[in-house]
């Protein structure tokens, strides 16, 4: 029987971590305990497992990733136990979602976050809860509106800009959003802000149009800050489980994604899509929402997530 590991200490955010993720965990629990009463672990049981783990959206090539040393060890070490068994899994998944590090700070600020996602995916808000968080580590923070085909999601950002005592770069609605990308640009360097966020349009009726503009965007960015955008952060809603992947793909070959946020985890019991996508492209989960507060966008960490979901 191999050794226990124990899971990361209990903390505040830990347990938000795991609150967030109670509807995949309770799906999983569910059919793990039943797996282990009344009779040994067999090769029948592990099916069952397959099943549980495709059911959180985990997708059959991560679900046979997480599954085959699980296996292994069943056959090799004769684990039988429910405890064994998540522990196992739990550092699987973790091992799987080490798919590299948040790209180094530029030398100089200010330091550019481009935010890409379709309408609904919690894009306004997630940056509004970052800017939050900058603000509170003392750090001098810029919003761009750069969603100008919505005027809501310009309205949005200015309230949320006037709550957390950040200003806002915006136009008129129906505006060049490269017009407004430049003014922030040029407005972040003449004021020596640290952080410059910007947000886009989501709009999937329009696909092509969509990525060209983001192409531009990024192009412009690029002339205007050097090394810029430092991140290009991908929001995804959770609640859309696997479906996220395909706007995942096409984000990241139009500009090329450096990390994904995953807002709404709380709402939904397709948590495992964040193993799934992170895999398939290589690309590092660098925040999570488990939440409406501020707080509850948190960095994310590949070990605590990976025990909040088999806890």
């Amino acid at each position: 029987m191999p050794a226990e590991v124990p899971p990361p200490a209990a903390s505040g955010v830990f347990s938000r971590l795991r609150d967030g993720l109670r509807k995949t965990r309770d799906g999983i629990r569910e059919k793990l305990e039943g797996l282990f009463i009344g009779a040994p672990l067999d090769e029948a049981t592990l099916e069952h497992l397959e099943d549980a783990l495709l059911a959180s959206d985990l997708g059959p090539a991560t679900t046979a990733a997480i599954l085959e040393p699980a296996r292994a060890a069943f056959r090799r070490q004769g684990i039988t136990t429910v405890e064994s068994m998540r522990a196992l899994l739990a550092e699987r998944v973790a091992e799987l979602l080490q798919v590299g590090p948040p790209p180094p700070p530029p030398p100089n600020p200010p330091h550019v976050t481009l935010f890409l996602g379709v309408n609904g995916s919690g894009k306004t808000t997630t940056i509004a809860k970052l800017a939050k968080r900058y603000r509170d580590a003392g750090e001098a923070v810029l919003l761009a509106a750069g969603d100008t085909f919505r005027a809501a999601a310009i309205e949005q950002l200015q309230i949320w800009g006037r709550r957390i005592g950040t200003d806002v770069i915006a136009h008129k609605p129906g505006a060049d959003p490269a017009a407004v990308v430049f003014d922030a640009c040029k407005a972040a360097a003449a004021r020596k802000v640290e952080r410059l966020l910007i947000d886009t349009a989501g709009r999937l009726h329009t696909r092509q149009n969509l990525m060209e503009e983001l192409k531009k965007i990024h192009r412009i960015i690029a002339r205007e800050v050097s090394g810029a955008p430092h991140e290009t952060l991908l929001v995804l809603d959770a609640t859309t489980g696997l479906n996220a992947l395909a706007q995942a793909r096409e984000f990241h070959q139009a500009v090329g994604v450096t990390g994904l946020v995953i807002a709404k985890l709380d709402g939904t019991a397709k948590g495992g899509a964040v193993v799934a996508i992170a895999q398939a492209l290589q690309i590092p989960v660098r925040y999570v929402g488990v939440g409406e507060a501020p707080d509850d966008l948190q960095p994310f960490d590949p070990r605590e997530f990976a025990f909040a979901l088999f806890s």
